[in-house]
């Protein structure tokens, strides 16, 4: 198993006990014997907002992470979440990964993370050539769609 995957379930079984956990990013290395960026690493790409994570960080001092689960007992709650963590863009790689959170958390429907897809997938969007401009249009229309589910 790779250092990252132990690091990852690590962290899931700290937050399974508790909906949030603070670490010390150099005593999480130390404890797993690797640098402090393959922390960051972790944290970066696994506790997403996408995936239903809100992560705070502070740099300096050994620096600590704040990880919190978004509350799944309110499904308007974590709309609201990913309707805020949405930028200006927003690519399909990523517009799909927040619909299968939501699905995976019972929090949409099939048929709405169908619609969700096809309304900003890669065939609706076809004839926009422009990637930035094309993510710019995704991103206005899953936060109109997402705003229409609250």
């Amino acid at each position: 198993m790779k250092i990252s995957d132990t690091i990852e379930r690590f962290i899931r079984d700290m937050l399974a006990e508790d909906e949030s956990i603070e670490l010390k990013r150099n005593e999480l290395a130390n404890y797993f014997k690797c640098v402090p960026s393959q922390i960051n690493y972790v944290i970066s790409t696994r506790f997403t907002t996408e995936r239903g994570y809100s992560v705070e960080s502070r740099r300096g001092g050994g620096g600590y992470i704040k990880i919190t689960r978004v509350s799944r007992d309110s499904g308007n709650n974590i709309i609201m979440h990913v309707l805020n963590s949405i930028g200006d863009n927003l690519d399909i790689m990523t517009m799909e990964a927040i619909v299968k959170n939501l699905y995976g958390s019972e929090i949409i429907t099939a048929r709405e993370a169908k619609l969700m897809l096809a309304s900003c997938g890669s065939s609706a969007l076809r004839e926009i050539n422009d990637g930035e401009f094309k993510n710019r249009i995704r991103s206005t229309i899953f936060k109109n769609i997402l705003i229409n589910l609250i």
